[in-house]
């Protein structure tokens, strides 16, 4: 008889190293665990005929570097579930310097929020300019693509503590338009809107 961990190594063979995945597995990390950046420089073939940097370039770039940051956070495969919100604030042009950064806002079940913050570096002074926003969720799977359990979400500062709580709020919605939860079973949202009863 064989002794498996999770069902992934076979304990009898190789104990150090199911040893090593348990220990591996937090049940809480920080938010800044998960940070992940990138800096691009945008060339010819990233530009629309504006000479601005293209939507879906960017885009591309937000995924890539999202899925960097929901994969520090469990270790796991991850996909994405959905891209909640992309705000263009700016137009980016032809050689910016371009830095993204991603960081878990919050874990759920075996889904995260990543926020992507997108910064474009000034040629003369490295002074940084946001100009976009974005929000992805993704999921962690396992070797058959189901889904499994992630580590909860610590935040620390001020702002990892507000996008924690908007990510709750942002949940609630998109379950409520996905038809999966009746708008009044979403007390974080609710409070928002209505005044709390004595």
């Amino acid at each position: 008889m064989r002794t498996y961990c999770i069902g992934i190594f076979n304990l009898d063979d190789n104990p150090q190293r199911c040893l090593n995945y348990l220990c591996s597995m937090k049940t809480s990390k920080f938010a800044r665990e998960s940070k992940a950046i990138s800096s691009e420089i945008v060339l010819p073939n990233d530009t629309n005929t504006l000479g601005n940097l293209m939507g879906g370039r960017l885009l591309h770039w937000m995924d890539i570097i999202a899925a960097i940051s929901a994969h520090r956070h469990c270790k796991r495969i991850v996909v994405t579930a959905s891209v909640n919100n992309v705000s263009f604030g700016r137009p980016i042009r032809l050689a910016d310097i371009v830095t993204l950064e991603a960081q878990v806002s919050r874990a759920f079940t075996s889904s995260m929020e990543v926020f992507i913050d997108v910064w474009v570096e000034n040629h003369s002074t490295g002074e940084r300019i946001k100009h976009n926003e974005a929000i992805y969720t993704f999921v962690a799977v396992d070797q058959l693509g189901n889904p499994i359990a992630v580590p909860e979400l610590t935040p620390e500062t001020e702002l990892e503590h507000l996008r924690y709580d908007g990510a709750l709020r942002r949940r609630q919605l998109s379950l409520i338009l996905a038809g999966k939860l009746k708008p009044e079973s979403a007390t974080e949202l609710k409070a928002l809107f209505l005044p709390k009863e004595a």
